[in-house]
């Protein structure tokens, strides 16, 4: 049964997407740290964005793997709308962090 599992695509997806959230978790920790340290608001916002923007590739990841899994029109528009909404949220990310560096830039 082990040996099943081993290869069981969605498992390793799910495995994939954990290590996703432990990345977030990793990052906001890292964050509140560097704040009771005596760090400005605007480092720790970079260093969650950084987070969220390296966990979404692994989340996406996760994502794709389970496409092997796709067998009808409704999952096919699922995956899809999770994909759109994951590449939205990297993108605002990634804006966002852009931001916070001009705006330290500026500083």
């Amino acid at each position: 049964m082990f040996i099943n599992d081993l290869f069981n695509f969605i498992l390793w997806a799910d495995i994939i997407e954990f290590m996703g959230a432990c990345v977030i978790v990793f990052y906001i920790l890292k964050a509140c740290q560097f704040l009771l340290s005596g760090g400005n608001v605007t480092e720790a916002r970079l260093l969650v964005a950084n987070g969220v923007i390296v966990s979404l590739n692994f989340k996406l990841a996760g994502t794709l793997i389970k496409t092997i899994e796709l067998h009808s029109w409704q999952q096919i528009l699922l995956f899809s709308a999770i994909f759109i909404l994951r590449t939205a949220l990297k993108r605002f990310f990634t804006w966002e962090q852009t931001r916070l560096r001009q705006d330290t830039m500026l500083d």
